[in-house]
């Protein structure tokens, strides 16, 4: 089984035989990196001898370039990548970019390859670079090599490992192998929350995982902090306990955002596999949120509970949920555009900043939405496309939550890209009268206006960006054939065969909002009635009872943050009847 480093602060699974939610998160489609500062350019590594390895003191994080170091732990998915010299030949990918443009996991370029990320990214993201690697057919133009690809891969029927989407390889420092478990099977697999800790309690591994960590750190001249991706539904997510409390450890004062990856699970029951999903995402969501700037749990799967709910739908995608082909490709295109304010040029907040906008009150745990695409009709403009949805917001929520409507929140950060400045003037002048949107002159006025508008009274923070997300092979088309070749809706179906979707525009969300008080007090209740003395096996492979009944009120404290006056009454009395 192989793992693989993310800024040297995290190890990947092996996503072979299909991988999980995470393996899918974070694939890289065209040879790009993809876990990490999704989008942001990493630093290559130096030509010629390195230098003596240092500890870097935590307020300041080595030298080299500026950026994020990332670490995906679990199935988050891995890529090849050549070797130093060949990936300066080669150059860098589009920062942002999904498919070819930016390379990058279906799409999603989260970060450059293994170690501290490099410079903020350009903000033309989506424009093609030296260095787009692309799978070529010899004797043929690019377009048509393009359309062969999309053949092969489009249906993913095909696509077993992550290895079949790659075309560069891994560098050595950005791999670390855990022997002791297997990636698939009936046996020997990493399944309990113990084990992954365990892993990281060997002084081998914790000055192999180091090592990787600290080459990486070097390479920044300014380090903002790291981003972990992890599985929560098996023993990874103890393997990222622990890495965050490595970095919360040596790098105080950086910021580390943490994504914490499910699959859309079947109907598993009361196997012994459903009832370790539950203890080891409880054990995670408290661990990682608790050595983390700001925890969000990422999934397309309906619950985190113990009965599952179908999984999240998109009017104009027709995905296949049990395809980590098709779900890596939404999620990665969701990742790339919720973490692109601290990753491009036009952009003054970090990662500290966006954490500190949302984490106030205890709040460090947020949930994600995503309109993926986002529905703007063709010709119409940003007023009259959010005229339309004046009660609710266009998008869904991709935390594992039952309940898909809120009303309110206490804080937010909002990117809205795929939207060209011009998008201000109404194509129908008849609105313009009634509607206050669209007396204001910047894209930037309108959705700030509109957030406001839809959420009174909480702290709103929005970013407009003209670049979409690519969506060329091979990025899986499993689009409505109501979208234009720039992903912008139709009235009605054309006559003709459509082309493939090439673009598409996408609007997503971070959110501290009472929604997280269902789907933490939902999982905590649903453990609350476990008899968990069932399996010892859990327990014998690290995990206390006492340290689980701990962690048990630490997540229905952490719900607690997350109440409106009326929940909070509720839950008053509900402890004093426990």
């Amino acid at each position: 089984m192989r793992h693989r480093w993310r800024g040297g602060a995290g190890c990947e699974r092996d996503a072979g035989g299909g991988g999980d939610a995470a393996a899918g998160a974070l694939r890289g489609l065209r040879g790009r990196p993809l876990v990490g500062a999704a989008g942001r350019r990493a630093a290559q590594p130096r030509r010629g001898r390195r230098a003596p390895r240092r500890r870097s003191a935590p307020g300041r994080a080595g030298g080299g370039r500026a950026g994020v170091a990332h670490a995906a732990l679990g199935g988050a998915g891995t890529e090849r990548r050549r070797g130093r010299a060949e990936a300066r030949r080669r150059g860098h990918g589009g920062a942002g970019g999904l498919g070819r443009g930016g390379g990058g996991l279906p799409g999603a370029r989260l970060g450059r390859g293994l170690r501290a990320a490099g410079r903020r990214e350009p903000d033309d993201a989506s424009s093609d670079r030296k260095g787009s690697s692309s799978a070529s057919v010899q004797g043929t133009s690019p377009a048509s090599s393009r359309l062969t690809v999309s053949q092969e891969v489009y249906s993913g029927g095909s696509m077993r490992v992550w290895s079949d989407y790659l075309n560069v390889h891994l560098h050595p420092k950005s791999i670390y192998v855990i022997r002791q478990y297997m990636h698939d099977g009936e046996c020997g697999c990493l399944e309990a929350f113990g084990q992954g800790e365990s892993l990281l309690q060997d002084p081998g591994c914790i000055e192999e995982l180091e090592d990787r960590l600290h080459f990486y750190v070097e390479e920044c001249d300014y380090l903002q902090g790291f981003q972990v991706l992890c599985d929560l539904h098996n023993g990874f997510s103890g393997v990222g306990a622990k890495v965050t409390e490595l970095l919360y450890d040596e790098y105080s004062g950086k910021g580390i955002l943490t994504w914490g990856l499910t699959p859309v699970m079947s109907n598993m029951g009361g196997s012994q596999k459903n009832f370790y999903r539950l203890m080891n995402t409880a054990l995670g969501i408290v661990h990682l949120s608790s050595h983390s700037s700001l925890f969000c749990p990422l999934s397309l799967s309906g619950s985190l509970g113990i009965k599952p709910q179908p999984p999240v739908t998109f009017p104009y995608i027709n995905y296949d949920a049990s395809l980590n082909y098709h779900s890596s490709a939404i999620l990665a295109a969701v990742l790339d555009t919720l973490t692109a304010p601290y990753r491009l040029c036009s952009s003054q907040g970090s990662m500290m900043h966006l954490a500190e906008t949302l984490n106030f009150s205890g709040r460090k745990v947020v949930a994600a939405w995503a309109s993926v695409p986002f529905p703007a009709l063709h010709g119409c403009s940003l007023p009259d496309t959010l005229c339309a949805y004046q009660q609710d917001m266009p998008w869904k929520l991709l935390s594992s939550c039952r309940e898909q409507k809120v009303s309110c929140c206490f804080a937010q950060s909002v990117v809205l890209r795929g939207v060209c400045k011009e998008s201000h003037i109404s194509s129908c002048p008849e609105k313009q009268a009634t509607s206050p949107l669209h007396a204001y002159e910047s894209t930037e006025q309108i959705l700030q206006h509109y957030l406001h508008t839809v959420f009174p009274g909480a702290f709103s923070t929005s970013h407009v960006l003209e670049q979409p997300c690519n969506t060329l092979p091979p990025y899986p088309q499993f689009f409505s054939p109501l979208l234009t070749r720039q992903g912008f809706l139709l009235d009605k179906p054309p006559s003709y065969s459509s082309a493939a979707v090439e673009s598409i525009p996408v609007l997503a969300a971070l959110q501290s909002s009472p929604v997280l008080h269902t789907l933490l007090y939902s999982l905590y209740k649903d453990l609350q009635k476990l008899n968990t003395r069932r399996w010892p096996s859990f327990f014998s492979a690290g995990v206390e009872q006492d340290d689980f009944q701990e962690a048990l009120q630490e997540l229905r404290t952490l719900s607690q943050c997350y109440e409106m006056g009326s929940e909070a009454d509720e839950s008053e009395d509900e402890a004093d009847a426990d």
